[in-house]
């Protein structure tokens, strides 16, 4: 009896927070422009691009900028990671990447976790990475349409 009240309480207290349990995705079902997506990949491969240094700031942070190869049992996109994010994407590690977003570089897709997402390192997954379908070779072309 005291068990089934309590799972009413915390029942309770989760729909009155607002905190939903978050929906994971594949690669292949990331789509230009969206936002909010959770998903477990796999770093293929990692690439520092740019290193540098502010003179001018007093607090002197470096920016670090990666661009990474992650993907899992579907397909594969390009993650670009930025400053603390570039220590954790190590090739070979598991990450989970929560509230990531699609951004268009050069008619191709680009996934990204700005300051309003996270990037947590997990446990291994047991998958193997499908590096044939890249979606970030897939390039884009935005097409107005006219009413006539």
């Amino acid at each position: 009896m005291a068990t089934n009240t309590e799972q009413q309480q915390q029942q309770q207290q989760q729909q009155s927070s607002g905190l939903r349990k978050p929906v994971f995705v594949k690669v292949d079902q990331l789509k230009p422009g969206t936002s909010g997506h959770t998903l477990t990949v796999k770093v293929v491969s990692s690439t520092t691009v740019v290193r540098k240094s502010r003179p001018v700031a007093q607090h002197l942070r470096v920016t670090k900028i990666a661009e990474c190869v992650v993907g899992d049992d579907t397909g594969c996109i390009l993650f670009t990671a930025r400053n603390d994010q570039v220590d954790m994407m190590k090739a070979g590690a598991t990450v989970i990447l929560r509230n990531a977003k699609i951004d268009m570089f050069k008619g191709s897709m680009r996934l990204a976790v700005d300051k309003w997402g996270r990037v947590e390192v997990t446990e291994p997954a047991d998958f193997v990475v499908k590096e044939d379908n890249n979606l970030s070779h897939v390039e884009y072309e935005l097409v107005t349409v006219s009413d006539q």
